[in-house]
């Protein structure tokens, strides 16, 4: 169990910062910037399990918050994977890895939400319910965390459980059927239609 005594430690003050396995690096490392935005993803998601709180059992925003208060445990799990580089000849269960069963997890569940859902003619426009917009917002900052996990993997080669990589994936993929589904009810997707606005 993790135990926080101090809040702030000075030591950061230099402009660095301590991963995993105690070894320092700068603030702007590619590590950095893939843990800090997987943290904004998980921000974005409480934002959008916060739209959602207080459903009635069963309904369609109850089983968003489910699976959006078990994302976010997860994406702890994922930041900690990413803050632990892997090492060569590294022990299993050294470190705590995002494992292809949570990666599973998600996949089932797109599947399932999916399978009620009609099927699309357009892009979907991030809009709809709030929670909808939400959930859009959280999409394209769970995007931009897959984008900076891979960046990170380019640039630190071996070092990047690649699980972690996959999930982000598959999550962004869940969070757009989610919004699909809080919209479900709420007068249905907004839909892109191109050259809209060209006529006046």
């Amino acid at each position: 169990m993790v135990k926080l005594t101090r809040i702030y430690t000075r030591t950061g003050d230099d402009g660095s910062t301590g991963l995993g396995d105690g070894s320092r690096v700068t603030k702007t490392d590619p590590r950095i910037e893939a843990c800090g935005t997987v943290d904004e993803a998980n921000a974005a998601i409480g934002v959008a399990a916060v739209e959602c709180e207080g459903g009635a059992v069963g309904s369609p925003d109850w089983r968003i918050w489910e699976i959006l208060a078990r994302v976010q445990q997860d994406l702890f799990d994922l930041g900690a994977d990413l803050c632990h580089p892997v090492k060569p000849g590294q022990e299993p269960g050294a470190s705590l890895r995002v494992l292809p069963e949570q990666t599973g997890r998600l996949e089932t569940e797109i599947d399932e939400i999916n399978a009620n859902l009609s099927s699309l003619s357009s892009f979907v426009l991030p809009g709809g319910s709030a929670l909808a917009a939400q959930l859009h917002v959280a999409r394209t900052v769970v995007r931009r965390a897959e984008r900076a996990a891979i960046a990170l993997r380019d640039s630190q080669s071996g070092t990047v459980n690649p699980e972690t990589i996959r999930y982000l994936n598959r999550l962004s993929d869940l969070l757009f059927v989610a919004a699909r589904l809080a919209n479900h009810d709420a007068g249905g997707d907004v839909l892109w239609v191109p050259g809209a606005n060209r006529n006046g």
